[in-house]
């Protein structure tokens, strides 16, 4: 990367990126971010009207296609076909995921499955079927979206937690896998961000609230925008030498006390 200018080391111009869970949420901030540094994007998921909302918003460098990360068998085929419609995909963004508040005692094994299969093995199956083109180009850039679930146990969450906790073996694993090939595999971890769910959550509970701001040295919710530019980060040459890591985006609730 000697002498790639600063403008070149931040842009994702030239790349095609696949996001999953793209309509909405962090997913769609991410989508946000990369048509920003210069990315065609691709956003993926199960509801049609979220996506083509998103790809409105987004403009020409954005497309969509539906489907169920769930539905692993699939995956080779949906990628098979997004190479034809789209050409090589450049970056994968393993986001799609689902959760629901239950403990350990309460959660039963369907629905343990079910977020298992969305989270972990849907992200081990779609980055299995895309690995052989970036292969084949020398380079590739895969990027998990974890969680600070991943990092410390949170409450009533544990189906969620036990997921973006495998979520960083896989991602370790896959760089050591993969890197030797020139794809290089890393992870978010945000924190609590400010989103039209999580507002309307703690809007409603302002003391989880101050408990939340309580343990953040910073005092804020983080941003969408700031989840984006991270992951622009992290899928940029300026990241090439950033391999295997997991990055907490937490406004440091994980070094406070």
């Amino acid at each position: 990367m000697q002498g790639l200018p600063f403008s070149k080391a931040f842009s994702l111009e030239g790349e095609t990126a696949l996001i999953t869970g793209g309509g909405t949420g962090l997913g769609r901030a991410i989508a946000h971010a990369f048509v920003e540094a210069g990315a065609r994007v691709i956003l993926s998921g199960r509801r049609p009207e979220p996506l083509e909302t998103a790809c409105r918003e987004l403009g020409p460098s954005a497309s969509y296609a539906i489907y169920d990360v769930a539905q692993t068998t699939e995956a080779c085929s949906f990628i098979s076909g997004l190479r034809e419609r789209f050409g090589r995909i450049s970056i994968l963004v393993n986001n799609a995921g689902n959760h629901f508040k239950k403990d350990a005692m309460e959660t039963g094994e369907q629905e343990f499955r079910h977020l298992m299969d969305t989270h972990v093995t849907g992200a081990w199956a779609l980055s299995k079927a895309v690995a052989p083109c970036m292969i084949e180009a020398g380079r590739g850039s895969i990027l998990f979206t974890a969680s600070m679930a991943s990092l410390f146990g949170l409450p009533r969450v544990f189906a969620y937690t036990t997921a973006k906790s495998a979520i960083i073996g896989m991602v370790r694993s896959l760089a050591v896998d993969l890197s030797p090939k020139g794809i290089r595999v890393n992870a978010i971890a945000p924190g609590f961000i400010e989103t039209d769910i999580s507002r309307r959550a703690l809007a409603g509970d302002p003391e989880r609230k101050a408990r939340i701001l309580g343990r953040n040295p910073m005092g804020r919710l983080g941003t969408p925008d700031e989840i984006g530019w991270s992951a622009v980060f992290l899928c940029s040459p300026a990241a090439s030498y950033i391999n295997g890591v997991i990055l907490p985006i937490d406004g440091g609730i994980l070094i406070g006390f």
